[in-house]
């Protein structure tokens, strides 16, 4: 008798015959047994859209004087670019086929072959471009869904956890799948962009990068190493007080009227000056910048922060958005009992809000080729709510955003089918399978739906392969990075500045790599 297989809890470790022990902290995140964590970098505030906070008064003029003449860097924030959130989904997930369409060379509804999608987790009664009996309210009726721009299968994990939590982004999101090989289960994959996205413009008002992990990207991927830039290292972010925590303002706000603290803190900064300037401290010029600094910060933060709110946790405010049982993103049970959320809720609080400009939510537990469909169908539910979170919160403040999801590898099935409930009769994952990878992009616009160039750059043969001549991302994940920063800048509207700031870039003509 064939033993029953258990569906495994989304927090739940995966233990592989196959797979060596858990030694360093990236693989005990693959496998699931911590958490991931959220990195968020720098910038942006929009003038144009962002709900704008009111202004407070500027800093004294000494104070500002003082500033200048130490190089501290206060008032200074411009911000501008789109905000940019990045899911890192460690492990090695699926993307291409059975959540994100992918096709060859004519685009995603270029069909591969039944072999070719049956590798890819679907069976033969679910190909794209069949009719469905029972279509889903917002499936087109022939296994495909267009609610977000990007084709999704109509069944697709990822698209019901986004539809449950991003009605309003609804409409207004397109995007594109980059179908790219990068190895199995590795932190050596330089998939994280974030630096590079500083390099091309993003700027936070608080902070420039943070990051879920000790690691000089900030989670499981590894950056780059030409673009890794240590003045802005990560510092780590994974829940609501290590927001609150970025712009304290201490004691001062409970015992002083907001108007109060600002000045307050000027007086403590005119103190310390005086004491620094009798070389009391230290008589090095460098340490007396960075003294003097410490306390003007301190008067800046108070300045723009003291009556402002910014804890995800809003469920105790006027007018709740993301924790409330009628009106959140978030219902408080969801929040209270799921990491995973409360750590997207931070990080799209951070970015979205434009206090950082782009972030990384690294979610553990994507290694899930455990013999059933199941495991991984739950955990790119979540995955996928996590998604739609973001892009909920983005209409809800009418901002735009532009997510990028990707994964250490990916994996592949053998044709056997997962037919319980959980499993929803699809292909079971049996293995990594490099060849099967693929990365994509959306692009919410709070103005109207985006109009995409195109929504798949490079292609999969017939068999459910990536063809590595397809695009210079299909067979190297630093280009990949380059494809991804070229988009940024493009949907930015700075196409023209890619090739001088990322010379020797690799990609070749650029317009053949553009979504938008």
């Amino acid at each position: 008798m064939a033993k029953k297989q258990r569906t495994l809890h989304p927090d739940e470790p995966l233990w592989h015959a196959d797979h060596p022990r858990p030694v360093t902290r990236r693989d005990f995140l693959r496998q699931g047994f911590v958490s991931g964590t959220g990195m968020v970098l720098g910038g942006s505030v929009f003038s144009l859209f962002a709900n704008p906070r009111a202004a407070q008064a500027a800093l004294s003029g000494d104070i500002q004087t003082l500033a200048a003449s130490s190089g501290c860097p206060v008032g200074t924030f411009t911000g501008g670019k789109i905000p940019v959130i990045c899911f890192d989904l460690a492990g090695g997930a699926n993307i291409a086929g059975s959540n994100v369409l992918v096709g060859g060379p004519g685009g995603q509804l270029d069909a591969l072959s039944t072999a070719g999608y049956s590798k890819l987790g679907l069976p033969g009664d679910m190909l794209p471009g069949q009719t469905e009996t029972a279509p889903s309210a917002t499936s087109n009726g022939d296994f495909t869904d267009s609610s977000f721009g990007l084709l999704f299968h109509s069944d697709s994990a990822f698209l019901r956890g986004m539809l449950e939590k991003a009605p309003l982004a609804i409409g207004n999101v397109d995007g594109a799948v980059i179908p790219a090989r990068s190895a199995n289960d590795t932190a050596n994959n330089p998939h994280n962009p974030m630096y590079g996205l500083a390099r091309a413009g993003a700027a936070g008002e608080v902070v420039t990068l943070i990051g879920s992990q000790s690691s000089d990207s900030g989670g499981r991927s590894m950056a780059p190493a030409n673009l890794i830039d240590l003045t802005i290292r990560p510092t780590k972010v994974d829940r609501p007080s290590d927001v609150t925590g970025m712009v304290d303002t201490g004691n001062l706000t409970g015992v002083l009227d907001a108007n109060d603290v600002v000045p307050v803190m000027e007086s403590i900064a005119r103190l310390s000056d005086k004491k620094v300037a009798l070389n009391t401290i230290t008589g090095d010029t460098v340490i007396q910048d960075l003294v003097r600094c410490g306390y003007i910060g301190a008067a800046d933060i108070a300045d723009r922060f003291a009556d402002v709110d910014i804890n995800p946790d809003d469920r105790n405010a006027t007018n709740p958005i993301i924790v409330d049982d009628a009106t959140g993103i978030f219902t408080t049970a969801e929040f209270d009992g799921d990491g995973e959320f409360r750590k997207t809720a931070s990080v799209m609080k951070m970015v979205v809000d434009g206090y950082a400009g782009a972030g990384t939510i690294a979610m553990g537990g994507y290694d899930y080729h455990t013999g059933d469909r199941s495991t991984g169908e739950a955990r790119d539910l979540r995955a996928g709510r996590c998604i739609g979170a973001c892009l909920e919160y983005a209409a809800r403040m009418s901002v735009p955003l532009m997510l990028y999801v990707f994964s250490d590898g990916s994996l592949s099935s053998n044709g056997t089918l997962d037919n319980s409930a959980a499993g929803r009769g699809k292909g079971v994952w049996t293995g990594d399978n490099s060849s099967t990878a693929a990365s994509f992009i959306l692009y919410f616009n709070p103005l109207g739906k985006p109009t995409p160039i195109r929504r798949q750059i490079g292609y999969f043969s017939p068999d459910g392969s990536v063809v590595t001549s397809s695009s210079p991302a299909a067979n190297n994940v630093n280009l990949l990075v380059n494809t991804v920063i070229l988009n940024y800048m493009s949907i930015n509207g700075d196409l023209n500045q890619f090739a001088s700031l990322f010379p020797n870039n690799g990609l070749g003509t650029l317009s053949n790599l553009t979504a938008f």
